[in-house]
């Protein structure tokens, strides 16, 4: 019997645009694991405390805890975050190439004008759709 290929899907977006509503509602609600950098800076109790000084502490936890559950045989492994900017999606493709995962990356568009929950400003926002590119076709 062969061992199943992980999916590993990544969910990303702007602030507020419902990457982790849909990534739990995907996941089953629990069913598949979902990691997001947040997940570090989040208390047991749900309290979220962001300190930009360990944002690379909350990257490589992120990392860790996604190849950790592909190495653990999942199914479907989901990862939300913003992934505005390309080297944030790389350690990800090179995760999916070492596993022989089946990638798959969903673009979350706010089009329901929620407000995002970490306080981001809008300036800040606009600053990373700038940056933000989508890929249609393969390159």
């Amino acid at each position: 019997m062969s061992k199943l290929m992980t999916d590993l899907v990544l969910v990303r977006g702007l602030p507020g645009s419902g990457k982790t509503t849909l990534a739990k509602l995907l996941s089953g609600n629990g069913k598949h694991p979902v990691f997001s950098i947040d997940d570090y800076f989040t208390d047991p109790d749900g309290n979220y405390t962001f300190d930009y000084a360990k944002n690379y502490l909350a990257y490589k936890s992120c990392e860790e805890n996604t190849e950790k559950a592909i190495a653990a045989g999942n199914e479907i492994v989901f990862v939300d975050h913003t992934f505005t900017i390309d080297w944030e999606l790389e350690p990800y493709f090179k995760l999916a190439k070492k596993y022989g995962c089946r990638m798959h990356v969903v673009t979350v568009e706010n089009y329901h004008g929620n407000e995002n929950v970490h306080e981001v400003s809008k300036e800040q926002i606009t600053k990373m759709a700038e940056k933000y590119k989508v890929k249609l076709t393969f390159e």
